[in-house]
């Protein structure tokens, strides 16, 4: 029996959603924090919400095939768009909330949106201001009303006024929201998910809701959820892997889905809730690891000592269970006692005392945060998947995690290395092809087997992934290297935020490095140095010092040949408001070289430092002027790393 049929028939997710109300109309299915207070919504509310904003969408001239634009936060309004949208027969194109004017006129042009939801005044602001370029959008929803009181535009409805209009359809014809669900398959063309874009613009993947639910119930198989699940939202809902857990899984399995207030709550939010299930990319583990430190850093002289005792003991079991060794009593016996004592608080405050199921993905993550939390009980799991495969194909099992892999395919899923290297994947969850680009689809999708354009091998049955193929590069002498390979293991330090490794035939690898400014900051403060902004900070010479044996330390990991042997600490961090990152936080390699070119020039040049006179663009809008000398750093051939105070 294939996993769709195990749905008995509920094979779309409006079917699921109607499923879900049927069996428990009363229970939670999404929760949302506003002005302070937790609301609930039912699943039979959540239905009763999608039933009144599908019917108002066909009253605006949605027709099966056409598709609804949303852009704005993480927010029920945008899952109930997703749906109201999906059950007329339309599909949900995602849009990142910080995007562009140009990446959002670029996307709903490209997918041919009628209708667009956008959140609040900002994101109406942005339709509105480029409706000339947008001839196929005939209306924008919003689903906040402050701000918006004076605006006047034919175009422009409120969230309500659309709900509105089809209650009064329902009026007239109560059958008709069911009769457009039933004519649903799993088939049927769901989302379009835009792809990151590193080098040009991105690619309309369309994903049917039997590559979603696929996927998500080949998951399940091997990492179970639980209707009684909670799951707090707050990645982009338009990045595919959002999608899988918040739509594709919490549909399929019914637990509920939690809404935090504004970003800058989430971690807050988080504790609040204390979800059973967390997805979330590696910044946001180093993120949490990095908290922890900080505290470390300015708590009292008991509690760091305590910590400092304790969190050994949970290395040590972590390490013999990866090691896939018996833990002995003693130690098993010292493990309780620190979770008495430190790891239960800690994951309190960190909102992961009820957290059965935690993966990552997205990028490489560090072993010492793997090790952090697995030493405190937290099951992280190392996950691999594209948007072209409905998000994930391979995923650590519980009792096999190895800290350089990604895992093994999940049920249903083969792997297969080609000649070259790539990376090759078949399943079900494999996408019906890119959105208007022939062309590119049978580049990606050949004889039924996905190219994922990254480079690997496998290793007794996981996956070991290495860097985009288009990436590995060359030194002057022939020399192949992976930049990403190298970066990931400079960003494993918590004192390197981002890391661009250079030297595409040239004699030596050079680095461009972003300094964590909250970790560095402390340890500056710790170390009474002064500083004043992110440019002081990076540029003093103790800064300089203390990445020096952390590159090192990374070098001694290295062919001789692959070592770096300068780098420079840039005045800013990369920033995908620049065009340098993705919004889904990918280097965008072509634009940072080109950018900072005068910096490449000086790592590969004489001098031993290089002159600045930049224009900063911050996210309000405005800019200022960087004017600042970076040093050079060289590194010794042979030097060995040293622990830093």
């Amino acid at each position: 029996m294939s996993a769709l049929e195990l749905l008995r028939g509920d094979d779309t997710f409006p079917k699921l959603l109607v499923r879900n109300a049927r069996r428990h109309p009363g229970r939670t299915a999404l929760r949302e924090k506003e002005l302070g207070i937790w609301q609930s919504f039912s699943w039979q509310a959540y239905l009763d919400a999608v039933r009144e904003l599908a019917l108002g969408f066909r009253e605006l001239g949605l027709a099966r095939g056409d598709k609804v634009a949303i852009v704005g936060g993480n927010r029920p309004e945008w899952v109930m768009s997703e749906l109201a949208a999906q059950a007329m027969g339309g599909a949900s194109v995602g849009i990142y909330q910080d995007s562009t004017l140009n990446e959002v006129a670029y996307v709903i042009d490209h997918c041919d949106a009628g209708i667009v939801v956008a959140e609040d005044q900002e994101q109406v602001d942005k339709i509105l201001d480029m409706m000339d370029r947008l001839p196929k959008v005939r209306h924008v929803v919003y689903t906040d009303p402050r701000g918006l009181r004076g605006y006047r535009h034919p175009a422009l409805l409120s969230f309500d006024d659309v709900r509105a209009r089809g209650r009064a359809v329902l009026a007239r014809q109560p059958r008709l929201f069911d009769e457009e669900v039933a004519k649903g398959t799993a088939e049927d063309l769901a989302i379009i998910s835009y792809t990151s874009g590193t080098t040009g613009f991105p690619k309309g993947a369309m994903l049917s809701f039997r590559n979603l639910l696929a996927m998500a119930l080949a998951l399940h198989e091997v990492d179970p959820k639980r209707e009684s699940d909670e799951f707090v939202s707050f990645l982009p809902l338009a990045w595919i892997g959002e999608q899988m857990v918040c739509l594709s899984s919490a549909l399929a399995i019914g637990f509920t889905v939690n809404f935090p207030e504004e970003p800058e709550t989430v971690m807050e939010n988080v504790r609040e809730i204390g979800p059973h299930v967390m997805f979330a990319p590696p910044r946001v583990w180093e993120g949490m690891v990095s908290s922890v430190q900080v505290r470390i850093m300015d708590t009292t002289p008991f509690k760091r000592f305590m910590y400092e005792r304790l969190m050994p003991v949970g290395y040590r079991v972590a390490d013999l269970r990866f090691q896939r060794k018996p833990v002995p009593l003693l130690w098993r016996v010292l493990h309780a006692l620190a979770h008495l004592l430190l790891f239960r608080a800690l994951k309190d405050r960190l909102g992961l005392s009820r957290l059965r199921t935690a993966s990552t993905g997205g990028a490489a993550l560090g072993p010492d945060v793997f090790r952090f939390f697995h030493g405190m009980g937290v099951p992280l799991k190392q996950i691999y998947g594209q948007t072209e495969i409905a998000g994930i194909s391979c995923i650590h099992r519980e009792q096999d995690i190895r800290f350089h892999t990604v895992g093994e395919p999940i049920p249903g899923t083969e792997v297969a290395i080609s000649p070259a290297g790539e990376i090759l994947s078949r399943s079900p969850s494999v996408f019906l092809g890119y959105y208007k680009n022939e062309a590119a689809t049978a580049e990606a999708v050949k004889d039924g087997w996905l190219h994922s354009g990254d480079a690997g091998h496998l290793e007794d049955g996981h996956l070991v992934v290495i860097d985009r193929l288009k990436d590995v590069m060359r030194l002057a002498d022939g020399t192949r290297f992976s930049p990403q390979f190298i970066e990931n293991r400079l960003k494993f330090s918590p004192y390197v935020k981002e890391a661009v490794v250079v030297g595409q035939d040239r004699p030596f690898l050079g680095a461009l490095l972003c300094i964590d400014m909250g970790i560095v900051g402390k340890w500056a403060e710790k170390q009474k140095i002064g500083y004043t902004t992110y440019t002081d900070l990076s540029s003093r010479t103790e800064v300089y010092d203390l990445v020096e044996r952390e590159v090192t330390a990374v070098n001694a990991t290295l062919p001789a040949a692959a070592r770096i042997q300068k780098f420079v600490l840039l005045y800013k961090e990369l920033d995908a408001d620049d065009d340098e990152l993705t919004r889904t936080r990918k280097v965008r390699r072509s634009v940072v070289e080109q950018r900072y070119g005068d910096v490449i020039g000086a790592v590969y040049g004489e001098a031993e430092a290089v002159d600045i006179d930049a224009t900063i663009k911050f996210q309000d809008g405005k800019t200022a002027r960087v004017q600042a000398r970076l040093p050079v750093r060289r590194l010794g051939p042979d030097t060995p790393p040293r622990k830093v105070a």
